[in-house]
């Protein structure tokens, strides 16, 4: 298992010290850029030692019961300062080191979050919940002026307890993803979400965020696995009631669930489990055209099958990030069951993509030899992908992504809408560059398009080039019907366009219960709401 301490964590970039692109590996990334882009300057700017770097030293000291679990330590302070955006590894990369926690605080239980946030409440110091660090949206960075703590909760991480007969567990917040499900390996059991910050990311994460995992289709977001939620607040402890389904007035679990560390500290959940899957099947299919696979994608979506993997690469991203060349894209379908075999519904939902032209280019079961596939090779390079962005941002390239959802019967327009922006950015910012599109998510009612951006970029200049590319993106998505964020959170970037897409009457009452549960204004500061509107 990757070691996720601090010690081995990238404090600059994605994921650990010593799992970031071989030589081999980034000589071989460079080359492909380079046959595209032969005018660009691949200079590498490795990242600065960050014990060079000016921080400030801490504003604040803790009172002597919260001393054991503080940190005033440099590199622990800069590594807890903002998450993994691309904006984030850029300004790490050129030693930008302003807002930066003062202290990092590691409760050792749950009395010990119930103790900062009463000091924190009575001093007025901002705290900023901390699971993995792996945001991508601005939401674990103290973008504002003054002193702040950084509460991470990487010492909550266990299984606390197994209902083998409800199948659902108490789990801590802080457990990153392999650790928990290792924990519930021997039970047989799985929580089975499996975002791509998987090995980076923790439950309380998760929720705090309302992240998309590993289900493409039915069980998407993991609201669907939460069965209860137990959340400290400054004004007391919220803790729903275990329960498959209820209709007592609104449900206090989602009030938690994306709060995204404004309202409270999550510090434990109930969650609905399964049993590890022992029928697998999965299948690559390509496309002569584009709307030919979406049609499919769509009609498999409303189809009532509900496959495990349901995701579609555009030809762009195919090609990419699968080494796949076709005109129209890749459609992988898989299915799963711990129960029976799934062939059935595997093999109707082919016949539904044949029917639009689809053509199988790869299929495998779980008890099959492991093959070359469109799917193998496309799920490899997305679990490389972060650092492969990491490579790049280092040698002045743009490469980053965003995501959304809309229905289907106007994907076509927004999406023509989008990628349209996209490029017109890119020509203006950039002098040109590359979109792509993969579809995360589908729904009976619509897809989650996630679009990639790949472009040149001057090192002086990066952020901005960075901020007008989102900034015009952004609008177009807001502008034509879709969500500023289908999984990856509101946070601080998308906070402007979030502002705009959630009704006003709803804005009053999140305002108010901030103020209910926080009249200090302490948590969080900035993200979902104006900073200070409790006081």
């Amino acid at each position: 298992m990757t070691d996720r301490s601090p010690e081995t964590r990238s404090w600059w970039g994605w994921g650990a010290v010593g799992d970031e692109l071989t030589a081999t590996e980034t000589e071989a990334l460079v080359a492909r850029v380079q046959a595209l882009l032969p005018g660009h300057d691949f200079t590498d700017h490795a990242p600065p030692d960050p014990s060079s770097l000016p921080v400030s030293a801490p504003r604040i000291s803790m009172p002597a019961a919260l001393t054991a679990i503080a940190s005033d330590e440099q590199v622990d302070r800069l590594s807890h300062a903002r998450g993994k955006a691309f904006r984030d590894v850029v300004r790490n990369l050129q030693g930008d080191v302003a807002h930066v926690p003062d202290l990092v605080l590691r409760p050792r239980d749950e009395q010990d979050v119930v103790d900062v946030l009463d000091w924190c409440s009575a001093t007025s110091t901002p705290v900023i919940p901390y699971g993995g660090g792996s945001s991508v949206v601005g939401g674990v960075e103290p973008r504002f002026d003054g002193p702040s703590v950084s509460l991470d909760l990487g010492l909550l991480d266990q299984v606390l307890e197994v209902d083998l007969v409800s199948r659902a567990a108490r789990i801590q917040s802080g457990t990153y993803g392999p650790a928990l499900e290792q924990q519930l390996r021997p039970e047989g059991l799985t929580l089975r979400h499996f975002p791509q910050s998987f090995a980076y990311s923790t439950l309380g994460g998760w929720l705090a965020t309302r992240a998309g995992g590993h289900f493409a289709t039915l069980y998407t977001h993991i609201d669907d696995l939460t069965e209860s939620i137990r959340a400290v607040t400054p004004a007391g402890i919220s803790e729903s009631r275990r329960l498959p389904g209820s209709g007592a007035g609104p449900s206090p679990d989602r009030m938690f669930l994306g709060s995204e560390g404004t309202l409270g500290v999550i510090t434990e959940a109930w969650m609905r489990l399964q049993d590890r899957p022992k029928w697998q099947i999965t299948a690559s299919i390509t496309f002569t055209d584009f709307a030919s696979a979406v049609a499919a994608t769509r009609a498999i979506s409303q189809s009532g099958l509900y496959p495990s993997n349901c995701r579609l690469l555009d030809p762009a991203e195919a090609f990419i990030n699968a080494g796949v060349g076709t005109s129209g894209g890749v459609l992988i379908v898989a299915f799963e069951s711990a129960d029976h075999p799934v062939d059935a519904w595997f093999d109707r939902a082919i016949d539904i993509a044949t029917n639009y032209g689809g053509v199988v280019v790869s299929s495998k079961s779980k008890d099959e030899s492991a093959n070359v596939s469109a799917a193998a090779a496309w799920k490899s390079s997305f679990l490389r992908m972060p650092y492969q962005r990491d490579a790049m941002a280092r040698r002045s390239m743009i490469a980053e992504t965003f995501e959304t959802s809309c229905t289907w019967d106007n994907f076509d327009r927004f999406h023509g809408a989008v990628t349209s922006a996209a490029n017109a950015a890119l020509a203006e910012v950039c002098g040109g560059g590359v979109v792509t599109c993969r579809f995360t998510h589908v729904y009976p009612d619509g897809p989650a398009p996630y679009y990639g951006i790949y472009a040149p970029g001057r090192w002086d200049s990066l952020l901005a080039q960075w901020d007008d590319i989102k900034s015009a993106v952004s609008e177009a998505i807001n502008l034509n019907g879709g969500t500023i964020t289908h999984h990856h959170a509101v946070g601080r970037d998308h906070r402007p366009w979030y502002d705009r897409q959630r009704p006003e009457p709803f804005a009053l009452a999140l305002t108010g219960a901030k103020a209910a549960l926080d009249p200090a204004a302490i948590l969080n500061p900035g993200v979902l709401i104006p900073a200070g509107v409790s006081k």
